[in-house]
């Protein structure tokens, strides 16, 4: 009896402690590739994974007397179809933030480098087992901790800066904002230096060209003896006119003296004054006309100059009106960097998410290990058969 009893016993507790190594070894692929990996995340993720910190800004980017319509609904819907002006400069700061030149800032201001170094587990921490201390790593690197992005719903950028405590991701993220701000500042200096630099010189040559042709006109009158010669000619024309009327007057005089009284002894003294009017009428014409010295020699040089620095003033005064609107335009193209939120000081590690990460393994390997098997199975079913 205690043989039968013994034998039972023998068969009933060998399947028992057989089932686990038998069902290991069963699915032994399985355990390697499902089990084994979720074993050691759930353990990296449960005692070694480092707290992590995330610290959020918000900005938007106006222009000073940017107003926004009322628009109708349908009005709105049209419009988010394009980028307004300040999105297209908040889409700049936001590449300024993902660059290599704001990493390079940040490390100068903030020692980046050193609080990515400190704090967190063996994996997380910069540089890592498997990563370099070079630059190009520590780009790498803040790029999965730094994300700059624009909100399509509101508009504003969103900066978001992982670290591993609250202060440094705060600290990092107001640098972040200090940064933006100064290169929004740098954009519209240079907007403004460009666009008012060529007015600027336009004046200049403008200015210069009406000193010189002023300087010209100058000597000309100096060495032609003239203040104005259109002036002085008109001048002489009309005294010249004013003695050819007084001639004629004498010579009706003398006219009438001869036909009425031959004999009268004032006859020669009369002809005598028209000749000596004749001959002043005579040389106040040639002062204008006739010779090389004459006014109207000098004129045509004169007038050419006139015409010469009308233009230069026409153009002195245009050149001015643009520098007036190249700086009205300049200040309407100013932009300024608004902070919508403050970086905040996290006082709780929002990250890793550890459950969903050991989760998420786990179910990445289950679909790999299925699709794996599956490929094994449809292999063997179309493999020939010796």
């Amino acid at each position: 009896m205690s043989a039968e009893t013994a034998y039972s016993t023998n068969v009933v507790v060998s399947p028992q402690s057989s089932g686990v190594p038998g069902w290991l070894k069963r699915h032994r692929w399985f355990v390697i590739f499902v089990i084994l990996p979720t074993l050691v995340a759930g353990i990296y993720y449960g005692f070694f994974a480092g707290d992590i910190y995330v610290s959020e800004s918000r900005f938007v980017i106006k222009a000073p007397d940017e107003k926004r319509p009322q628009l109708s609904s349908l009005a709105n819907l049209i419009q988010t179809t394009g980028l307004s002006a300040g999105q297209e400069q908040a889409n700049e700061v936001l590449e300024f933030v993902r660059s290599r030149d704001a990493l390079a800032a940040l490390d100068r201001q903030v020692a980046v480098r050193q609080r990515f170094a400190n704090g967190g587990d063996f994996l997380a921490r910069f540089p890592s087992v498997f990563s370099g201390n070079s630059f190009e790593y520590l780009y790498r690197y803040y790029s999965k901790m730094v994300d700059a992005s624009l909100d399509p719903q509101t508009g504003t950028a969103v900066v978001k800066v992982k670290a591993f405590t609250p202060e440094d991701a705060y600290q990092i993220n107001r640098t972040l904002l200090a940064l933006s701000e100064d290169m929004v500042n740098r954009l519209n200096a240079r907007a403004h230096d460009r666009g008012i630099a060529e007015a600027e010189r336009q004046v200049q040559i403008a200015t210069e060209r009406t000193r010189k042709i002023t300087a010209t006109l100058t000597g000309y009158r100096n060495q032609a003896a003239l203040i104005d010669p259109a002036k002085q000619a008109s001048g002489v024309i009309e005294i010249a006119n004013q003695m050819v009327a007084q001639r004629a007057a004498l010579q009706a005089q003398l006219d009438t003296m001869e036909r009425e009284t031959p004999r009268n002894p004032s006859i020669p003294a009369l002809r005598n004054r028209i000749a000596a009017i004749s001959a002043q009428i005579a040389q106040q014409n040639g002062r204008v006309v006739g010779g090389a010295g004459t006014i109207a020699s000098k004129l045509g040089n004169y007038e050419d100059l006139l015409v010469e620095q009308k233009f230069a003033n026409e153009s002195l005064m245009a050149a001015n009106a643009g520098l007036v609107q190249a700086r009205a335009d300049a200040q309407k193209q100013q932009f300024y960097l608004e902070r919508v939120v403050e970086p905040n000081k996290p006082d709780t590690a929002l990250l890793p998410h550890r459950l969903l990460s050991i989760l998420t393994v786990a179910a990445s390997l289950l679909c790999l290990y299925f699709v794996g098997w599956m490929l094994v199975i449809g292999i063997l079913e179309h493999a020939p058969e010796n």
